[in-house]
């Protein structure tokens, strides 16, 4: 599938502002935000609602631009960035007259991939999705859980090495949430990606990440950046540890401070 491959592996964010007009007047959704994601890292992006966080990956992927500062992809300003890398919004947005294998595909057949080759590489990944048997069922017959699965395998399959996860998990039960983090941690081992995952949930970021950054209220800016010392890969016992414990103190004393 390296017609629908990106070599892109890693992002820095610089000084990036961006206004919003809301009802005749000004608003600042982000005030100066400056991240950045190396080559196989898993970045975690929290902060409060309304904070910029769906905007910042808006414009990481091109679908936005800023009003000021820039994006740069392997250490070089890319003002097109639009397809170069993987994105899924917290909403599945599976389109429901197209069974999973359809919907799976649908991404490298748009990128120009054959049908036929696109497929093939879908079939030899649904197991490790948790999706074998199903590539012949549609969405509304699935679980909340095998939806969000349906499209990580979609987002995927673009082959990109920098992907962006929007909340992905937050419309999820407790339960399922937990089993598709270590699920999601598992998938990414072997494939390697760079990620940056916004949440809300303190100790899944913790629990996932290499590094966070915790945002202001709007306007949107980085107030803390912390490094998540846990070993890899992450067991569950980690969230009853003394460190655990310490890295989740520092994230709320950051949140709540605001």
């Amino acid at each position: 599938m390296s017609s629908c491959r990106s070599m892109v592996s890693e992002v820095e964010v610089r000084e990036v502002y961006k206004n919003y007009r809301v009802d005749g007047r000004l608003v600042t959704a982000l005030g100066g935000v400056s991240l950045s994601a190396s080559n196989g890292e898993f970045v975690v992006l929290i902060g409060p609602s309304g904070c910029g966080k769906s905007t910042l990956l808006n414009i990481v992927c091109g679908l936005v631009q800023p009003d000021r500062g820039e994006v740069l992809l392997d250490g070089q300003p890319v003002v097109d960035r639009t397809g170069l890398l993987g994105y899924m919004l917290q909403k599945d947005l599976l389109l429901p007259w197209r069974k999973v294998l359809d919907n799976v595909v649908l991404g490298p057949e748009i990128s120009g991939v054959s049908r036929n080759e696109a497929r093939q590489e879908a079939m030899r990944l649904l197991p490790l999705f948790g999706l074998e048997g199903f590539e012949g069922s549609y969405p509304g017959t699935l679980s909340g859980g095998m939806r969000q699965r349906a499209a990580l395998l979609r987002t995927f399959l673009c082959r990109r090495d920098v992907m962006l996860l929007d909340e992905p998990f937050g419309a999820l039960d407790a339960l399922t949430r937990r089993q598709l983090q270590q699920w999601l941690l598992d998938v990414w081992s072997q494939f390697g990606q760079t990620i940056i995952f916004v949440t809300h949930d303190v100790d899944e970021a913790i629990y996932l990440a290499d590094r966070v950054y915790v945002m202001t209220p709007r306007p949107g800016r980085i107030k803390l950046e912390l490094d998540i010392p846990l070993v890899r890969p992450r067991e569950r016992k980690m969230i009853t540890s003394g460190v655990f414990a310490s890295l989740k103190g520092q994230l709320l004393s950051a949140l709540e401070a605001e």
